[in-house]
């Protein structure tokens, strides 16, 4: 029997990792849950036989093997941890928790169910950061020394929750630099983290209190990388978005970089001196990847994976960019 499966949030991204995972074939969507009723409407556009449930707890009361949770970040712990203690799987956007400490909380509440903890890190399943990630981990690079990482996005967010700390944990790094940390440390091997730096802005300007970040530069050292981050909402980049993961080693370079713009297309090539060779190349269908495969793996295997530590180590260099 296929696993059942709640969706709690349904909005462009929910629906979006919904349809990915019922292309799948591997689960049933069975229950929907939010608020916005245009957005129940189009999930239910999806999952036709799925009921509608008014709050995560009705949700939990159905024979659901696994809750997909695609809500605001203030909720994605507690929601997280409260799936867990019922016994179910859990599929959460990023990020897992404001704070480390949320991060860990909901690792914990995972391993002590046995239940599958998946996170939303899709830019990990670009083929074109795929491609990179075998040759660094190969040795074809060499010894990495140096990782430059980028996201910039020119709009920003447009929902107000965004731009409160307490809601939010943040603004552009845990936005936006969630997924180039770990992105970084994935990579690398998740090695072990210091010297970490960061400069935070709000409109051009140092943090006041009740701001979150829209520009901020971070460095660190991840075992023997010098890692430089920069991220931001809102800059006048000339484009929609500047996205780019470089790594240089002693022997060769390799880059991810987002094509004209665009948030989906991405090329991966590889560097050799003043050499270039082409790796990956658009089309790519790559956003719903991960919740794709997580549909698969709460099919074969719902206990809990010892994976999910990662996103506690992610969670840990996000804390101290903001000095906590």
């Amino acid at each position: 029997m296929k696993p059942r499966v709640g969706f709690v949030g349904t909005g462009w991204i929910g629906r979006h990792r919904m349809e990915a995972m019922l292309a799948t074939g591997e689960i049933n969507a069975i229950a929907i849950c939010d608020a916005a009723r245009e957005c129940a409407d189009r999930a239910a556009s999806l999952a036709t036989d799925a009921r509608r449930v008014a709050t995560l707890e009705e949700m939990l009361d159905l024979e659901v093997d696994g809750v997909v949770i695609a809500t605001p970040s203030a909720l994605h712990a507690r929601q997280s941890i409260q799936a867990f203690e019922a016994g179910k799987a859990v599929f959460c956007q990023k990020p897992l928790g404001r704070t480390a400490t949320e991060a860990r909380a909901v690792v914990d509440a995972a391993r002590a169910a046995d239940r599958l903890l998946g996170l939303d890190l899709s830019y990990r399943y670009t083929a074109a950061m795929r491609q990179i990630a075998e040759l660094v981990r190969s040795g074809s690079l060499g010894r990495v020394f140096a990782v430059d990482l980028t996201f910039h996005n020119a709009y920003g967010p447009d929902k107000s929750w965004f731009y409160d700390p307490a809601q939010s944990g943040g603004g552009c790094v845990v936005d936006l630099g969630v997924h180039l940390v770990d992105l970084a440390l994935w990579t690398l091997g998740f090695p072990e983290i210091s010297g970490v730096d960061a400069r935070l802005l709000s409109r051009g300007r140092p943090l006041a209190p009740g701001d979150v970040e829209d520009y901020a530069t971070a460095q660190f050292t991840a075992g023997d990388a010098l890692v430089r981050l920069a991220c931001s909402w809102r800059l006048h980049a000339g484009r929609d978005a500047v996205i780019e993961a470089a790594f240089y080693g002693t022997k060769s370079g390799a880059a991810l970089r987002n094509v004209d713009g665009s948030f989906y297309d991405f090329i991966a090539e590889s560097f050799n001196a003043t050499a270039v060779t082409r790796l990956a190349a658009p089309p790519d269908p790559w956003g719903g990847r991960a919740a794709a495969l997580w549909a698969k793996q709460l099919a074969r295997s719902p206990g809990f994976d010892p994976h999910a530590e990662q996103f506690v180590r992610s969670a840990k260099v996000l804390d101290r960019i903001y000095g906590r």
